[in-house]
């Protein structure tokens, strides 16, 4: 499917802007959030971590399901209307987790929650693609604004959950479920005032036959980082708050990874633009590794700021090194195929490492989740660095 320029004459940055809510809702507060309200719900519920961590183990098989669905749902319902449905999606599933503690129940929430951030993030990196075409002397800046996002919603869920749990108590979990409902709900209506229009086209040509097998150090490296990122931030504030860390301090934390992700697309974008072989990514996965290990060294605040801010620089700029990576070594044709096959790989890894940590942290302690979490990190950079240019 190709999109003509979108057909409003909006101000580009504003477009990109809203389009950027998107993401902010779906992965910001509806995936990431959960990581500040699950040591609350874990005291009242009685949960284990292989139960905590499941959780976000269903959110992300909820992702890859519907990112692998994303282009089939958009040529049924249209570009931003798939993002606008997957963002309402979202804002329904934080309801749904408000409601009730039930494994099940919640378990449903965090499903939808990842089947809307899948189409808000496919959908609205396409839009935002073509109003960066449509630019080209902004479009770097353009696409790097949608990217912030998610960092966003970081900011948005850190400001809120800490204080609100340290307001009301233990067992108020549902509370802040419910105050992100309400905030993503507010955050959504400038999306929907600002639609952007583009018209779809299809495109016959089949597929093109593509070998995975000269990639494939790329791919377990990235599998790993997918496993060993996620369980960094599905257990991080859990390790803040047993070290003693208040509202204040989990917050600090938070909202740091958030507003070092803004940073990192233009700190990374020389590397990137080299980005032919794997030495981009693994030394990507390598800093992010290194903000992963500074946690282990201890929970003093310089310690766990001096991580935030490591890890809050490296870890989302690595999926758009994937899009670089494919874009110089495979023809145009090819690329929709070869970063299917990378979003595959990279939810795979985050299906997994959240569960299998939870289990190894429920028979060794928590401090353990960080370590395999390096460990994953470590061994995936070293992967990525044996990748060379793939000879076509």
């Amino acid at each position: 499917m190709t999109s003509a320029p979108p057909s409003r004459d909006a101000h580009p940055v504003w477009s990109v802007l809203t389009l950027s809510l998107a993401p902010a809702i779906g992965l910001g507060v509806g995936r990431f959030g959960y990581t500040l309200v699950l040591p609350d719900m874990r005291d009242s519920l009685g949960w284990s971590y292989s139960t905590a961590g499941f959780m976000n183990t269903v959110n992300a098989i909820g992702y890859l399901a519907g990112a692998l669905g994303a282009a089939w749902f958009i040529r049924r319902t249209g570009v931003f209307r798939a993002v606008w449905i997957g963002t309402l999606a979202c804002v329904i599933s934080l309801a749904i987790c408000a409601l009730s503690g039930n494994a099940f129940l919640f378990g449903f929430g965090r499903l939808l929650s990842g089947l809307g951030a899948a189409a808000t993030f496919v959908g609205g990196g396409t839009l935002a693609a073509t109003i960066a075409q449509s630019r080209p002397a902004q479009s770097a800046f353009l696409l790097n604004l949608f990217y912030t996002g998610p960092g966003t919603g970081l900011i948005v869920s850190g400001l809120a959950a800490p204080f609100l749990l340290q307001f009301f108590g233990p067992g108020s979990w549902w509370i802040v479920w419910l105050a992100l409902t309400v905030i993503s709900a507010a955050m959504m209506i400038p999306l929907m005032l600002n639609p952007i229009d583009v018209a779809a086209s299809e495109t016959s040509s089949a597929a093109p036959v593509v070998s995975l097998r000269p990639i494939a150090f790329y791919l377990a490296g990235y599998f790993l980082f997918g496993a060993g990122y996620i369980a960094y931030m599905t257990f991080m504030i859990a390790y803040v708050r047993d070290g003693g860390g208040d509202a204040i301090a989990q917050s600090a934390f938070w909202c740091l990874i958030g507003l070092m992700s803004f940073a990192g697309p233009w700190l990374w974008r020389g590397l990137m633009a080299r980005g032919n072989s794997g030495a981009t990514i693994a030394t990507m996965i390598a800093v992010t590794c290194l903000g992963t290990f500074i946690a282990l060294l201890g929970t003093s605040p310089w310690l766990l700021v001096a991580s935030a801010f490591v890890f809050g620089l490296s870890f989302f700029p690595v999926v758009a090194a994937t899009t670089v990576f494919t874009r110089m070594n495979y023809p145009p044709e090819a690329w929709a195929k070869v970063i299917a096959v990378m979003t595959i790989t990279f939810g795979l890894g985050q299906t997994l490492g959240p569960f299998v940590t939870g289990a190894i942290t429920d028979a060794m302690g928590l401090p353990y989740a960080l370590r395999v979490s390096t460990a994953a990190l470590a061994l995936g950079a070293v992967l990525c660095a044996f990748q060379r240019p793939v000879k076509s």
